[in-house]
């Protein structure tokens, strides 16, 4: 009876044991490309400290220890995530000083932060923040999992050049209205009207492979590209998809020079601009164009993310497979 009994209990293990699905990967064999400019808000986790002033010669930053790039999590055990809910602590706490509760490197830290009057308003001396803008190219929507992936390389701390926590975040719609062109040495930049009520998608993620959420606007499926694998990009001719003027996407020659499967998973492609139109309006590679897909052979292969400062027609673009899987972690 127990051998029936156990023997039963094989077979169940072993059927479950094969029909278990093989682990894959769940973006789609073919996504849409985008190119459009999009507005970037992303809203800290935390009130982040970008810089400090004195105040009769006292500087609170240096006095409780703190640093730029350190994120304030709680002020007097209240948990704190806008710079407007901090102002309000110091204003009805009738103090001197403020406990304070902050994250450097991964690890919470407390240290108390004196409070100086000028002018008779109590201050703390820190330039603070808890929300970063800017102006980046949508790089793809998935049209299955609505899954989008914009500019290809993270939002970083102008003060530490850290990746910046966050919170939350929108895109949204954005106009170019000009372009200060690239030259040697000096990258230029996409000069554009935000419209943050005009909102695209909500973002959930700021990695070094690009700011990843939802896309929760209408979607166009009527253009596909499929994904390529590293070994379908070539050396030669491609395009990439970006806008100069407007709100129009325009499709802009390159030639791809060199594909590597780096190990940060990063600049994996080389490439130059070869198109007249593009090179008279920006010479090159321009601030705002990171994120803008790269084609070849009806694939989407990449995405812009870096310009060759001391040479603006050349850059750096990162393999669309990188930035899909990083967009399911």
């Amino acid at each position: 009876m127990f051998f029936k009994k156990n023997k039963f209990q094989t077979l169940i293990f072993l059927l479950t044991f094969f029909i278990i699905p093989q682990v894959s990967l769940a973006y789609s064999d073919k996504i849409i490309a985008s190119g459009e400019t999009v507005g970037i808000k992303l809203n800290t986790d935390g009130i982040l400290i970008v810089g400090s002033y004195e105040i009769n010669g006292h500087n609170s930053l240096v006095e409780a220890g703190l640093k730029n790039g350190d994120v304030i999590s709680k002020i007097n055990n209240n948990e704190v995530h806008t710079v407007e809910e901090m102002v309000n602590i110091i204003t009805d706490c009738n103090c001197n000083n403020l406990k304070i509760s902050y994250i450097r490197d991964d690890k919470t830290s407390k240290t108390t932060l004196p409070l100086y009057e000028d002018k008779g308003v109590l201050k703390t001396g820190l330039y603070v923040k808890d929300s970063v803008s800017g102006v980046g190219t949508l790089t793809f929507i998935d049209p299955e999992t609505k899954y989008f992936g914009v500019l290809g390389h993270e939002i970083a701390d102008a003060t530490t050049g850290e990746i910046i926590d966050i919170e939350s975040g929108t895109i949204f719609d954005s106009k170019i209205t000009g372009i200060t062109r690239s030259s040697e040495g000096n990258p230029g930049e996409k000069n554009a009207l935000l419209y943050s009520d005009k909102v695209e998608g909500d973002v959930f993620e700021n990695t070094n492979k690009g700011i990843f959420g939802e896309y929760t606007s209408e979607i166009d499926t009527s253009k596909l590209y499929k994904v390529a694998n590293i070994d379908d990009i070539e050396i030669g001719d491609a395009t990439i998809l970006t806008v100069l003027d407007g709100v129009e996407v325009g499709e802009f020659s390159i030639k791809i020079t060199s594909i590597n499967e780096t190990k940060d998973k990063l600049k994996n492609i080389q490439f130059e601009i070869t198109d007249e139109t593009l090179l008279d309006k920006t010479n090159g590679i321009v601030q705002g164009m990171s994120g803008s897909p790269i084609i070849q052979n009806d694939y989407i292969v990449g995405a812009v993310t870096h310009v060759v400062v001391n040479d603006p027609h050349r850059g750096y673009g990162i393999l669309i497979t990188n930035m899909l899987e990083e967009a399911e972690n």
